[in-house]
C-alpha cells in the first residue's frame, strides 16, 4: 500500500506540523504557499475557460511545483477540484451551457470507477502512475488538435 491514510480529513487538516504523515507538511514555507495560490487560481481560470482543472493542472502543478508524489498529487487533486467543479459549474449553467441529464449519467457512472481506480492507484508502482497519466494526458491532446485543426474555422 502505497497511501497514506489519516484517521481522518479533519485529523489531517488541524494535526500538528509532522505528525500529519508523508506528504502532508509540504506549505511550511511562503515559497510553497505562493505556489500553491498560484495554481489554485490557475486551476480555477482554467476550470472556467476550458472546463478542466483537476487532472490536466492540479496533477502536474502539485508535483513539479509542491514536490509531491504522483499518488499524492492525484488524490490532493481529487479534493481541490470540488469548489472548481462547483462554481464552474453552476456558472456555466447559468449560461446555459450545462447538459443536466449527461451530467448525472457521468458522474453517476463515475462514481464504482473511481473507487476501482483509487484502489488500483494505492497499488501500482509510482512510475506506471506517472507513465500512465502522461499517455493519458498526450492521447487526449493529440486528439484535440486533431479536432480543433481539421475544421474549417476563421
Amino acid at each position: 500500500m502505497h497511501g497514506h491514510r489519516p484517521a481522518s480529513l479533519a485529523d489531517s487538516i488541524f494535526a500538528a506540523p509532522g505528525a500529519r504523515g508523508p506528504g502532508i507538511d509540504h506549505l511550511v514555507d511562503a515559497g510553497s504557499i505562493a505556489a500553491a495560490a498560484a495554481v489554485g487560481f490557475a486551476g480555477g481560470v482554467t476550470g472556467g475557460l476550458l472546463g478542466v482543472g483537476g487532472g490536466i493542472l492540479f496533477v502536474p502543478a502539485l508535483v513539479f511545483f509542491l514536490g509531491l508524489s504522483q499518488l499524492a498529487g492525484e488524490a490532493t487533486s481529487l479534493l481541490a477540484i470540488i469548489p472548481v467543479a462547483l462554481l464552474g459549474a453552476w456558472r456555466q449553467y447559468g449560461y446555459g451551457n450545462v447538459r443536466v441529464r449527461e451530467a448525472i449519467t457521468v458522474g453517476a457512472l463515475s462514481v464504482p470507477g473511481v473507487i476501482g481506480g483509487a484502489v488500483l492507484a494505492n497499488e501500482v508502482s509510482q512510475r506506471a502512475l506517472e507513465l500512465g497519466f502522461a499517455a493519458l494526458q498526450l492521447f487526449f491532446a493529440v486528439g484535440l488538435a486533431r479536432r480543433a485543426l481539421s475544421r474549417n474555422r476563421v
